[in-house]
């Protein structure tokens, strides 16, 4: 067994020995995002797991070992980890938890001190955690390498890319079932490509998003375009089936065609944060350049999947800067906790791509959300009339069947603004007919 080492404070560390002996455990939010980024892990000599338990004890566990006044993306992480740790087979003794910070306002930030506080009351208090962050906490351990934070990049974008065309392909496959298979093919194909060491440069990734897309695009599809309903909100309960209590399966089987924003342009916002707090406040110069080279490098791959989209014919995302440039008269660069304006150009941006139908999740309690979710909600009809956007509150005592009823009023309606644009476009050229002068 490994010997536990402390830092000055008391901070359990991650030791070489432990990177060898121990697996790492990371909760689940994207399946095809997070398994590539697991493979890639492993390629540089960790272990790694995602957990994908879901059950109801993850709740119990999260309300047991969490304060009550903690987020629900809190509960359900913390919760996660901890259940796996005590039913999913793991010993205890070998296992390390690895969890995201980002520093900013919210309380996102003191995640990893909830969770060690977590593991102390659950006796549990000699397991490692590593911060998943840029400095904010050193483990011996675990550190980056350039290499390593460019191949995660690159499978974000395989990620974000897969995550695209399934969306825009599944509602309207004949055949039940493609879309899926495609997905794991490629999940699968991919990780066999990066263990033997291909896609990990651009110019491979670049290739590999076009083969990617004309696969996708050979799938037989049929049928009338579907009422399109986009997904935005706080990053864990957008994108997490367990957090969402699975949104989008529940938009398929009403009927609906999902349009989920990827996970490109939150990283990108959290760099452009990093610059935009120079330039507003000032700071370390050497800091802004490095920043500016990321966020540079990662709009250079964000380019390549959107024009990899398009050479298929596949509806494509925006740039960072458009997206920037939708929120412009509403937030500035200094809203920027949580998700900050990123959320409100999301529903901008879905908005003027045709996608006005909109369902905004968010933990409830969530206050940068509540901000720049549902507070900008009114101010978006308003300019938007035909926008037709509902906030959905997540957390430990909402009901299911309450969060749907609300969701199915919001496809009603959806389908009744459909209707009658459709059949605007139809008596058009009648009206324009009846309009005519009559000569006398």
């Amino acid at each position: 067994m490994a010997k536990l080492e402390y830092d000055s404070t008391g901070r359990l560390l991650f030791t070489e020995e432990m990177r060898r002996e121990y697996t790492i455990l990371i909760p689940q939010m994207l399946p095809v995002h997070f398994g590539f980024f697991a493979k890639l892990l492993e390629r540089t000599g960790y272990k790694v797991a995602i957990l994908n338990n879901d059950s109801r004890a993850v709740v119990d566990a999260g309300l047991k070992y969490v304060h009550n006044d903690a987020c629900y993306p809190a509960l359900l992480v913390i919760g996660q980890m901890i259940d796996a740790v005590q039913n999913s087979g793991y010993d205890p003794h070998k296992v390390a938890l690895l969890i995201t910070q980002t520093g900013g306002g919210c309380r996102a930030s003191n995640y990893i001190h909830m969770l060690r506080k977590a593991l102390e009351k659950a006796g549990l208090d000699y397991i490692p955690v590593l911060s998943l962050s840029f400095g904010m906490e050193k483990n011996p351990g675990f550190h980056w390498s350039v290499g390593l934070i460019r191949r995660l990049i690159y499978g974000m974008m395989y990620g974000d890319l897969i995550m695209n065309v399934a969306n825009q392909v599944r509602p309207y496959e004949v055949n039940a079932g493609d879309t899926t298979a495609r997905v794991e093919f490629w999940t699968s194909e991919l990780l066999n490509r990066f263990g033997q060491g291909q896609g990990m440069s651009r110019k491979q990734m670049r290739r590999i998003l076009d083969e990617i897309c004309q696969d996708f695009k050979a799938i037989p599809v049929a049928g009338d375009p579907k009422v399109r309903v986009g997904v935005v909100g706080e990053i864990y309960i957008k994108f997490s089936s367990l957090g969402n209590n699975h949104l989008e399966q529940f938009l398929l089987d009403e009927g609906a065609e999902p349009v989920v924003p990827g996970l490109t342009d939150f990283l990108i916002f959290k760099i452009y944060n990093r610059i935009s707090d120079v330039e507003m406040f000032g700071g370390s110069l050497g800091k802004y350049a490095l920043c500016k080279f990321f966020m540079g490098y990662v709009q250079k791959c964000q380019l390549d999947m959107i024009a990899s989209l398009k050479r298929a014919g596949f509806r494509a995302p925006g740039t960072f800067e458009e997206l920037h440039a939708f929120v412009g008269g509403y937030l500035n660069d200094g809203c920027k906790m949580g998700e900050g304006w990123l959320l409100t150009a999301e529903m901008l941006e879905l908005i003027h791509s045709g996608t006005p139908n909109i369902v905004c999740a968010q933990p409830f309690g969530c206050l940068p959300n509540h901000i720049v979710g549902k507070g900008m909600i009114r101010v978006l009809k308003d300019d938007f009339p035909d926008s037709n956007i509902v906030a959905i509150d997540y957390d430990p005592g909402a009901t299911k069947i309450n969060q749907e009823n609300r969701i199915k009023l919001m496809l009603a309606n959806a389908k009744e603004l459909a209707e009658s644009a459709k059949q605007a476009e139809q008596t058009a050229p009648e009206t324009a007919q009846e309009r005519t002068p009559v000569p006398v």
